[in-house]
């Protein structure tokens, strides 16, 4: 069997809180409680659960932008929490992320040009030209012109921004997108929209993803695998029309019965369309 891209090896995260007396010890969180699991190149992982199941704090851990208390994060091999900085900074070039909030994650004061076109100066030195026309390549593969360039955020709406910041997590050619509640604050029809562009990259450019969400419908309908957190910790995970169609865990039950109408989807089959409104001509 081929090796995974991402291996995630026994991984706990703690955190101190403030000391609630001058001479108590700082009380602890228990974030995440040895959580363990593989994703394959080209695949796309969901990972469910409630607020404070620790989605977010995997995430984070994902990245590097955190270290884990004990256990071992790896990318094809490598533990990204033992390299060195200078490393890990090139290797940042294989790991992106698209935020929640399309109106926050972007600066108004800076281009789409500027935006989009960051991280290939910040982690691979690209030169302006090189910048400009990689730019205008992940816009137009994200369905925008590279006349959108020269715009600024608040000239769009909140699923062409989307779609911006997924171009400017494209751009470096990454291996792995983590994909923090991505259709979280968009309109049920742009969320559609979004999802399928997400797809369609993903067959296109072969990119990994991910997905974080609370929307157990959204994972049903985008990804191969679930995992489904509480605490912490993983009660249960597998393949998402078996999981959501006979769910063993009761914490993966309550989930499902919190949902009106929750049905098992195919991925990328007939129901997609009709569950979700169709994608207009001009994104929106």
């Amino acid at each position: 069997m081929t090796a995974p891209l991402l291996s995630v090896e026994n991984v706990s995260k703690r955190y101190r809180l403030p000391r609630e007396r001058l001479l108590a010890a700082p009380p602890e969180v228990q974030a995440l409680d040895g959580v363990s699991f593989t994703l394959q190149a080209g695949r796309s992982l969901g990972v469910v659960g409630e607020s404070g199941s620790g989605k977010s704090t995997l995430a984070r851990l994902v990245m590097a932008l955190e270290a884990p208390t004990s256990g071992r994060v790896q990318l094809e091999g490598e533990d990204l929490h033992a390299l060195p900085p200078a490393e890990l900074r090139r290797r940042r070039s294989a790991l992106q992320m698209v935020f929640q909030d399309p109106y926050g994650s972007l600066d108004p004061r800076r281009t789409v040009l500027q935006t989009v076109a960051e991280p290939l100066a910040v982690l691979l030195g690209a030169g302006r030209a090189e910048q400009r026309e990689r730019a205008a390549e992940v816009l137009d593969a994200v369905g925008l012109r590279a006349a959108d360039l020269a715009k600024y955020p608040h000239e769009f709406s909140g699923g062409q921004r989307q779609r911006i910041a997924i171009a400017r997590a494209l751009v470096t050619r990454p291996k792995l997108i983590v994909a923090d509640e991505p259709v979280s604050a968009l309109d049920v029809s742009v969320q559609a929209q979004v999802l399928n562009l997400m797809q369609s990259l993903q067959d296109r450019f072969g990119v990994t993803y991910l997905f974080i969400s609370h929307d157990l419908a959204v994972v049903d309908l985008v990804c191969d695998e679930v995992l489904v957190l509480s605490e912490g910790r993983i009660v249960e995970q597998g393949d998402p029309g078996a999981l959501f169609t006979r769910p063993q865990h009761p914490y993966t039950q309550r989930l499902l019965a919190a949902v009106p109408g929750m049905k098992p989807r195919v991925r990328g089959g007939p129901a997609l369309a009709q569950n979700l409104p169709q994608r207009p001509s001009q994104p929106t």
